[in-house]
């Protein structure tokens, strides 16, 4: 194929930020996983399981895999729900909100420099395409 497929540069630049994620997070004994994990765990409530996974994209049987990384590592707790007993709540521990807060300004700092060297106009453009294509293979639009 001579031209760029949009999968292929889909596929490219997400495998190109996922590598340098997974790169940094190596510096801490992490990965891209355990950091966008970290992120979706409320640092002072907790958080349902079922709403890490929705958030994530990822599926039950891969979270829990995460779920027990983050629980070895020391980085959360989980605690039965005081309001359902049938659920399990995560809640960071101290170590867990300091990693956490190295993903989080690791992602701060990954938008900054996007944004820095890419004009506004751009970026809404390539949000807006990343949205319909969300929307059309949501909406069953392609197969």
């Amino acid at each position: 194929m001579k031209d760029k497929t949009i999968d292929y540069m889909l596929r490219a630049t997400w495998q190109a930020v996922a590598r340098m994620y997974n790169e940094e997070a190596s510096k801490f004994d992490g990965s891209m996983a355990i950091g966008f994990a970290l992120l979706s765990i409320d640092k002072e409530e907790g958080t349902p399981s079922t709403y890490i996974s929705n958030r994530m994209g990822m599926e039950a049987t891969s979270l829990t895999r995460t779920l027990k990384t983050l629980e070895e590592k020391g980085l959360i707790i989980r605690k039965k729900n005081p309001e359902d007993g049938r659920g399990v709540l995560i809640y960071l521990t101290d170590l867990g909100k300091q990693m956490r807060e190295h993903s989080k300004s690791t992602v701060l700092k990954f938008n900054d420099v996007i944004k820095h060297n890419i004009p506004n106009e751009k970026l809404q453009h390539f949000i807006e395409v990343a949205e319909t294509i969300n929307e059309l293979i949501t909406e069953k639009k392609i197969f």
